[in-house]
């Protein structure tokens, strides 16, 4: 899970949560591994924001709290700039304009995943079928179709 040289790629928020969690299915995490072995993580501020949103809501104990925040410090985390802003703005009307599922509200926060992947020109890491087809996004999954 620790960044290393080499190529830059921006994980979803399940490709995070198999590389921290234990209790994730085993043979998909090793596949999520090989993708970003010799790569450097990013996650995007939405992607933390998930994930303690699911530590909350699970209710998790403190010590395990303490665990996910130890595990996030390890990645990259992209926070908003104007630029990103208006990345993220433009892939809504691209995506409304072509009828993708990203130009939906409901999916703000793969919006704002796939913008940080996008306005940095680095690879998305994601089996989430909301990503497939995104303009201007490299997608690189475990799915062999």
């Amino acid at each position: 899970m620790t960044t290393s040289p080499g190529p830059v790629a921006v994980v979803d928020t399940m490709v995070a949560s198999a590389l921290v969690n234990s209790r994730f299915d085993a043979d998909r995490a090793d596949q999520f591994r090989a993708l970003v072995e010799r790569r450097t993580i990013v996650v995007s501020f939405a992607t933390v924001t998930e994930l303690r949103f699911g530590a909350v809501k699970a209710g998790w104990a403190q010590l395990r709290v303490r665990g996910l925040e130890r595990d996030l410090s390890r990645f990259l985390v992209v926070q908003p700039d104007d630029d990103l802003m208006h990345r993220c703005a433009e892939l809504r009307f691209a995506c409304e304009r072509i009828g993708h599922p990203l130009g939906q509200k409901i999916h703000e926060a793969d919006r704002w995943i796939a913008a940080t992947a996008i306005a940095g020109e680095f690879d998305l890491i994601s089996n989430d079928r909301a990503f497939v087809d995104t303009p201007g996004l490299s997608l690189l999954t475990t799915r062999s179709s």
